[in-house]
């Protein structure tokens, strides 16, 4: 298994079609955005791909952003393939992701998951992240 950094020059189609089946393991009811389209310079995203028998079997994006109070990361949408949990590829692609993070600068990464996702914050607080005492708020805008 090799991780990626996916980009434009390197998309193709059969990668696209292999996420967008991977991420409806993680949300089947989200409406997705074309990598295409996610990856543009403008947008400031990595996108983390583990690659096995050239099948993706796992992502994690990371967008970064500058703000007064520093320069900052969120990862979103990790998610690894069923057939594969618990083989250690969502802890490969984290540290993959972190280890990016830093070559990066950034002063501080976020994360959220829900409180159902058991394996997923055993995985994360393994990594050093830890719970924040903070109201997030949200808005929905269609």
């Amino acid at each position: 298994m090799i991780i990626n950094i996916l980009s434009l020059e390197t998309l193709t189609s059969k990668t696209q079609d292999q996420i967008t089946k991977l991420y409806r393991q993680l949300n089947a009811d989200n409406k997705q955005r074309s990598l295409f389209e996610i990856l543009q310079a403008s947008n400031n995203v990595s996108v983390f791909a583990a690659i096995a028998d050239d099948c993706v079997v796992g992502i994690a994006i990371l967008s970064t952003y500058k703000v007064i109070s520093g320069y900052r990361g969120m990862v979103d949408d990790v998610v690894v393939d069923v057939s594969q949990r618990g083989n250690g590829i969502g802890k490969k692609l984290m540290q993959r992701l972190l280890k990016e993070a830093k070559l990066m600068g950034l002063d501080e990464v976020f994360l959220f998951t829900g409180h159902h996702r058991k394996p997923a914050i055993s995985l994360y607080t393994s990594l050093g992240f830890t719970l924040r005492k903070s109201g997030l708020y949200n808005l929905t805008i269609n």
